[in-house]
């Protein structure tokens, strides 16, 4: 006699799941040293208004003196470094969750940059970088004048065009 069960389409999905937290949860047991040694990727914002292209990055605890921005081919590359502090011995931490180590991060921009006049803060473990846009990139206004048009009018298909 066959059995009827009922159809739980996320009963999978919940073992999937399961399955993977187990196994990452064991990867992270044996491997605190890849977490002082490996590499970090610094999240960032990036937006735009009528002047410039703003890029936020997180980096903190980075100082200042280990950020290089490079720009080149339309190219930004943001690098630096994190250094775990050795003023506590590695030995007597009981949890490592933040990354530390090199990263590199690469943005391709549009030709209506402004490279020559890029601009970079830091502040509160925040880097801003702000690149603004070329003058003729620039959204432009166009006053649109009222009254009677000069010339004639002529009617092409059911619209009027100014002869």
């Amino acid at each position: 006699m066959a059995m009827i069960s009922r159809l739980d389409p996320f009963r999978e999905m919940n073992t999937l799941q399961s399955n993977l937290n187990r196994i990452f949860q064991d990867y992270g047991r044996g491997s605190d040293e890849l977490l002082t040694s490996g590499t970090f990727v610094p999240p960032v914002d990036i937006y735009e208004d009528d002047h410039n292209l703003v890029l936020k990055m997180e980096v903190p605890g980075v100082d200042e003196k280990d950020i290089q921005i490079t720009l080149e081919n339309n190219t930004l590359t943001v690098r630096g470094e994190r250094k775990f502090e050795q003023d506590v011995k590695e030995e007597n931490f009981h949890r490592i969750e933040r990354r530390y180590g090199s990263f590199t991060r690469s943005f391709s921009l549009p030709n209506t940059v402004d490279s020559e006049n890029v601009n970079a803060h830091y502040e509160n473990g925040i880097l801003s970088i702000q690149l603004p846009k070329r003058a003729e990139a620039k959204p432009k206004q166009i006053k649109v004048s009222t009254g009677a048009a000069t010339g004639t009018t002529k009617e092409i298909k059911g619209a009027t065009k100014a002869a």
